[in-house]
């Protein structure tokens, strides 16, 4: 049953404390288009990505029109370019790498992330070739995204990879500088990273995903901060937490709504729906709700003069 101050609780955190859907992310596995020829690999993965993801911009934006819900961000994410590299030892790892950027700018996303590695335990064939050509890679296109996977706790850390990455992430500013250093922004370097990840930079679609999922990842740290300001001042830790938590669940079952709106029009299950903290809204951060929970130190951090790169 509709409650009415639900309702228009959800319009004054759109309004008012800058809730937004944060990013809606098509995850494609890829892995069905390997091939050791690396041009007709290319070929494969630009059909598919442009047929899978065809709706994907339209999509959103009717959904957003209709329900008035802003949408910040359209991405693609896509199975670690590593693996298809594998069954081609004589590809260019950079074919790949523009290959992705024409398919993400034919559909009209922000970014497609995938030109990854996971190297926690080591590396198979493909993986240092992807490692040494993501300066270049990343310096050529425009909305591919990187990401290097170089430990879990199950297995450790592949320190023969964080040597790598070092130079790597170095090289990839250094050609990206008349950009502001983009190439080294739009890199990752993980450890424990999930495999159905979203999350830009660092997105990728794991190889245990389906072929084709939806996610979505709704912002709303402005609402917990108005909601944490409605606290009296000596309001204990528990109560600092049950309100959070009670926000924080509105918020993702509005998620929840979305993830599945768009998946029943694009006949592709969701997969996940995600709450974000951080907005580019001046005010809206995780350091601001810890300082209405009383956290002065982390307030302060919050205005410290952020690194140009």
């Amino acid at each position: 049953m509709l409650n009415t101050n639900d309702i228009l609780e959800t319009i004054q955190m759109i309004t008012d404390e800058h809730l937004d859907v944060r990013t809606v992310t098509m995850g494609i596995s890829l892995l069905d288009c390997a091939d050791p020829d690396g041009r007709k690999a290319c070929e494969k993965i630009y059909r598919k990505i442009t047929e899978k993801a065809k709706a994907l911009v339209k999509t959103a934006e009717d959904i957003s029109a209709t329900y008035g819900m802003p949408i910040v961000n359209k991405r693609i994410s896509v199975t670690p370019i590593a693996m298809l590299l594998a069954s081609a030892p004589d590809a260019d790892p950079v074919w790949y790498a523009k290959t992705l950027d024409a398919a993400a700018k034919a559909v009209g996303v922000n970014f497609i992330g995938g030109y990854s590695a996971l190297v926690h335990k080591g590396f198979s064939a493909g993986d240092e070739r992807l490692i040494r050509s993501i300066p270049e890679a990343l310096a050529c296109t425009d909305y591919v995204c990187s990401s290097i996977n170089v430990g879990s706790t199950k297995s450790g850390i592949n320190m023969d990879a964080v040597k790598m990455m070092g130079p790597v992430i170095k090289e990839a500013a250094a050609r990206t500088r008349d950009k502001m250093c983009a190439g080294a922004a739009k890199l990752v370097v993980f450890c424990n990273a999930p495999e159905d990840n979203p999350f830009m930079a660092g997105a990728f679609h794991g190889p245990g995903e389906p072929d084709c999922v939806i996610h979505v990842g709704v912002s709303g740290p402005g609402a917990v901060r108005a909601a944490l300001a409605q606290l009296p001042k000596d309001a204990s830790l528990d109560t600092v937490a049950e309100l959070i938590k009670r926000t924080a669940f509105k918020i993702t079952r509005m998620g929840s709504l979305w993830a599945t709106l768009p998946a029943s029009g694009w006949a592709c299950p969701s997969a996940s729906w995600t709450f974000h903290l951080p907005t580019p809204a001046p005010g809206d951060s995780v350091a601001n709700i810890l300082e209405k929970s009383g956290w002065r130190a982390a307030a302060a951090a919050a205005r410290r003069p952020r690194w140009p790169c």
